[in-house]
């Protein structure tokens, strides 16, 4: 009978996570729970006076206050090659805060771009330097390709 405790404990704990995680409240429990993350958001690009406005939605859900984080940022064209690398500043980032950065590329034509890529990261500080490249959670809102 011992022996049969420890086994029922253990399945009432998974039927009671599946039960959680069916009705909706499980996934709060699980964010919770979660890997520390940074997410950016690849949302909008659009012609401008000066060639094209990248619009970028960013979230610190690290759990420390960025003082800095600035990516390295790969443009490709139409045939894949790599037209430009540039660092995109997004300077400081709150815990939990969602901050939204647009950067206008001079010159660039927004319907020739093809695929943007996060290279790595230039300037993290507040954290380890690491963490804003094996945390970061790209999302994209657009047709290009986007991603780390």
């Amino acid at each position: 009978m011992v022996g049969i405790l420890p086994n029922l404990r253990v399945g009432f704990r998974l039927v009671s996570a599946i039960a959680l995680a069916s009705t909706g409240i499980g996934e709060l429990a699980f964010a919770q729970s979660s890997t520390p993350v940074i997410s950016v958001e690849l949302n909008n690009l659009k012609p401008s006076q000066n060639g094209c406005q990248i619009t970028f939605v960013i979230k610190n859900d690290l759990g420390k206050k960025l003082e800095k984080a600035a990516y390295e940022v790969v443009l490709f064209d139409g045939k894949g090659l790599v037209d430009r690398m540039t660092i995109f500043d997004f300077q400081t980032l709150a815990v939990g805060k969602t901050k939204v950065r647009q950067f206008n590329l001079k010159g660039t034509d927004c319907e020739k771009i093809s695929r943007i890529l996060i290279n790595g990261s230039k300037e993290c500080k507040g954290v380890d330097a690491d963490i804003c490249m094996t945390n970061l959670i790209t999302k994209n809102k657009t047709t290009i390709k986007f991603g780390s």
